[in-house]
């Protein structure tokens, strides 16, 4: 199986995301692209399994979502008012689409490094 169908067959990936993946991994050797590969599969987060935290937040747990896309500060925040009493939670439900692509080309960035460094 090549790098695109690798990285086609990652669960839940959004159109951006691959188009993203295969410009990251275009001068990459196919070792590197492997270690890519790897690294940023266990890496990336599934929308879905954000969705569930960030909806954690309307039963007294509001945070979790950002403490795992590494916004520790708003998370703590969360954590400390209900998340913005609910309001905050609302506000990354609408925008989880856009917060788990962010949080996944972060990761990809650093995978990347860390393949060409490896390879």
């Amino acid at each position: 199986m090549d790098i695109k169908q690798m990285l086609a067959s990652l669960p839940e990936i959004q159109i951006e995301e691959l188009q993203y993946l295969q410009e990251i991994v275009r001068d990459m050797t196919e070792n590197q692209q492997q270690q890519f590969y790897m690294l940023y599969q266990n890496k990336r987060k599934q929308q879905q399994h954000l969705m569930l935290m960030t909806l954690a937040g309307f039963f007294g747990v509001a945070g979790i979502q950002r403490l795992v896309v590494g916004d520790i500060g708003l998370g703590i925040v969360y954590l400390l008012t209900i998340g913005f009493c609910g309001i905050g939670t609302i506000v990354d439900l609408v925008n989880l689409k856009r917060m788990t692509l962010d949080f996944n080309k972060k990761q990809a960035f650093e995978s990347a490094h860390m393949a060409k460094m490896i390879g």
